[in-house]
């Protein structure tokens, strides 16, 4: 049984692991919501509209570990020697299994009346996070048993694992320093709907030769579970409330926090760009509904004792409950209500491109202040690199992106990407946005050679979404 458990748990992660990293919409001025991930991005619309719940749309899988064709292709092998090569000794704890979604409640910009070289955004999005790495020590343990390991220390800390749900009201001013600048800050305020961190979990468990047993287990253990809001949405399952639960901690009924991005674009010349933003440099304080679990402390025992003849006299014993609670006994357990404060994976993007072509001269002889600066829009090309880092519980994680864009003025944008990162160095990528009178409905796509084969995949991404788009000055 357990095996079987094993198995499910790896194909459950491969199904919905995620990744955070929008590279095909970043610098992809075209679409508005490209402000969320760099606020001094270049904008040349004078005011954009979300639909609401359909302007902003994203979700992203991937493991960087073993995928779900490797347990389950027709190969001839047996599960199990699948399971034990490719998962338990073919991962490491390095591996992630992270995710989030994002999902756009209401999006809007506008460009300043007085001040046109400033512009505007302000909305509300829901957002959910998460990340665990592979913890081999418990999964070796849990599919292997101890007999065959004596000696082994199956470390404890390899269970990490955080994440949370919330929703974003956001204000953000994109403003225009001179031709060649342009910068950005958006302002956040955090909703907690729940979270969940265990990340600092330290100790071991050991079996060696025992004395009265064969064998003796050893358990050194300092281990905590932070959580908040999960009892409350629990409760509300049980009783048919969980909707208006789930709103009230979403509009300022959960815990409470702040953030701020940060970004800039700079033209080098009248071909080149530079651009980089820092995202969700923020915090949240959970004091409100919180249950934390503590297991510290240390235990050594040897298993069931079973003494002759004694045993047979009292036949009624139960030895293993009496097992159970000599660990409880040993070892202490402890659920209490402390707050915590939890940190947003901060996220960082630059880039650089070169834009090239025959400018469309409708475009280089409009009013700069009204939309850009006229001495690098209207270029059909656009080719360049980016690069994205995430800060996570065991080290940034890293990608390297090379794209090329094309524009058919105002009208279509397209933009394809190659990126290296540790779920794939086979990542092609395709966006696409189209402008049909004041609707723009765009569309991108991740890893698209996957798609021959999606169970032996280890990453897919997309987004899409549906502004009204004005174009004209306020």
């Amino acid at each position: 049984m357990k095996k079987w458990l094993i198995t499910l748990l790896l194909v459950v992660c491969n199904f919905f692991i995620y990744g955070q990293n929008k590279q095909l919409l970043y610098d992809f001025k075209e679409i508005p919501q490209s402000l969320l991930i760099n606020p001094g991005i270049e904008t040349a619309y004078a005011s954009y509209f979300g639909v609401p719940l359909l302007s902003g749309i994203s979700f992203q899988a991937g493991s960087s570990g073993a995928s779900v064709n490797d347990f389950f292709a027709n190969d001839g092998l047996d599960i199990n020697d699948k399971i034990r090569d490719r998962a338990l000794y073919g991962m490491s704890v390095t591996d992630e299994l992270s995710g989030t979604y994002q999902l756009e409640i209401l999006n809007v910009g506008f460009r300043g009346r007085n001040n046109p070289d400033n512009f505007y955004s302000f909305g509300i999005y829901n957002e959910g996070d998460a990340i665990g790495y592979w913890f081999k020590d418990y999964a070796i343990l849990g599919f292997e048993g101890n007999a065959d390991h004596l000696y082994k220390r199956f470390d404890l800390s390899h269970l990490k694992t955080r994440g949370d749900m919330v929703n974003v009201f956001h204000f953000g001013l994109n403003k225009r320093i001179n031709g060649r600048l342009i910068v950005g800050a958006r302002a956040k305020l955090y909703s907690s709907i729940f979270s969940f961190k265990s990340t600092k979990n330290k100790g071991y468990f050991v079996t060696t030769e025992g004395q009265n047993n064969l064998l003796t287990s050893t358990l050194v253990a300092d281990m905590k579970l932070q959580t908040s809001g999960i009892e409350s949405l629990r409760a509300a399952a049980d009783d048919g409330t969980i909707g208006s639960v789930f709103t009230k901690r979403g509009l300022f009924g959960g815990d409470l926090g702040l953030g701020i991005d940060l970004g800039f674009t700079y033209n080098l010349n009248k071909n080149t760009v530079i651009t980089g933003s820092i995202l969700d440099l923020g915090f949240i304080a959970h004091s409100g509904d919180v249950k934390n679990y503590v297991f510290k402390g240390q235990s050594t025992i040897e298993g069931v004792e079973v003494i002759l003849p004694d045993a047979l006299v009292n036949s009624s014993a139960d030895f293993w409950q009496d097992l159970v609670d000599e660990v409880k006994t040993l070892l202490d357990y402890e659920e209490n209500n402390d707050s915590y404060i939890s940190f947003r994976p901060t996220k960082l993007y630059g880039s650089v491109r070169y834009n090239f072509g025959e400018q469309d001269r409708r475009i280089q002889d409009c009013d700069c202040r009204a939309g850009g600066n006229k001495s690098n829009l209207g270029y059909p090309n656009g080719l360049g690199g980016q690069i994205y880092v995430i800060n996570r519980p065991r080290g940034p994680q890293i990608a390297i992106t090379a794209f090329y864009q094309r524009n058919f003025g105002k009208v279509v944008s397209l933009k394809t990407t190659y990126t290296v990162d540790k779920f794939s160095a086979t990542n092609i990528g395709f966006g696409a946005s189209f402008n049909i009178g004041p609707v723009n409905i765009y569309a991108t796509a991740d890893n698209l050679l996957s798609y021959r084969n999606i169970a032996a995949s280890n990453y897919a991404s997309f987004q899409l979404g549906i502004n009204v788009i004005s174009w004209g000055r306020n």
